[in-house]
């Protein structure tokens, strides 16, 4: 059967639900209703019903969904009942934050190396991994079947590690970096910019000033 194509709108929804279960699931909810579920998450109870009814509904009339079964399945639309190995690229301020974020591991993201040139650096401790130099990284990321690599470097710098991640066998790029990636066919990427979500906090916040100056 043809897999069917789900918009990103649809897919960008699903990690904030996947949030949304794991939490009524840890207060100990057994089930809930699309419109329960849309009063805690701001989102209706319709669009709620047509994201699942991409993956099948998961739900039964008069009944809601069970939350401990919606979790997994969500969990396993995202690719969350495997593990996964990355790698960041930048030991700095926020390499190194983000290789403290112990969240990572309850998620399957496991943290299996960090890299940097600045010899400085060199031999730290980040959340008991030590940092490499660049010129191990090839043979770490063959050697340790390292799927994710996480981008915290100057833009400069981003296209050729890249091109060097991307031979060896690197297969999603998590990039920090303020630069559009090249890559093939296949290798995935996700842009995080940081300044780009400042930016639109500073226009919600120009246009509620504006609407109340009227």
């Amino acid at each position: 059967m043809e897999e069917k194509e789900i918009s990103q709108a649809v897919i960008g929804r699903l990690p904030r639900y996947f949030r949304y279960l794991g939490e009524l699931k840890d207060e100990g909810v057994e089930r809930i209703s699309s419109q329960e579920l849309s009063e805690r998450m701001k989102v209706t109870a319709s669009q709620i019903r047509q994201d699942f009814n991409n993956f099948g509904g998961f739900g039964q009339q008069g009944y809601g969904y069970n939350v401990e079964y919606l979790y997994n399945e969500i969990g396993k639309i995202l690719g969350l009942d495997r593990t996964h190995n990355l790698v960041i690229i930048g030991a700095g301020n926020l390499g190194r934050a983000l290789g403290n974020y112990m969240n990572f591991e309850r998620r399957g993201f496991l943290f299996r190396g960090i890299f940097d040139c600045n010899e400085s650096l060199v031999g730290q401790d980040v959340r008991g991994v030590k940092v490499r130099h660049i010129r191990e990284l090839e043979q770490f990321v063959r050697e340790n079947d390292i799927e994710i690599a996480v981008l915290t470097i100057p833009k400069e710098s981003a296209g050729k590690i890249v091109d060097r991640l991307v031979q060896n066998g690197i297969r999603a790029i998590w990039n920090f970096a303020h630069v559009d990636l090249n890559v093939p066919e296949g290798v995935q990427v996700e842009n995080v910019h940081l300044s780009d979500s400042l930016m639109k906090l500073s226009y919600n916040i120009n246009r509620y000033m504006k609407e109340n100056e009227r």
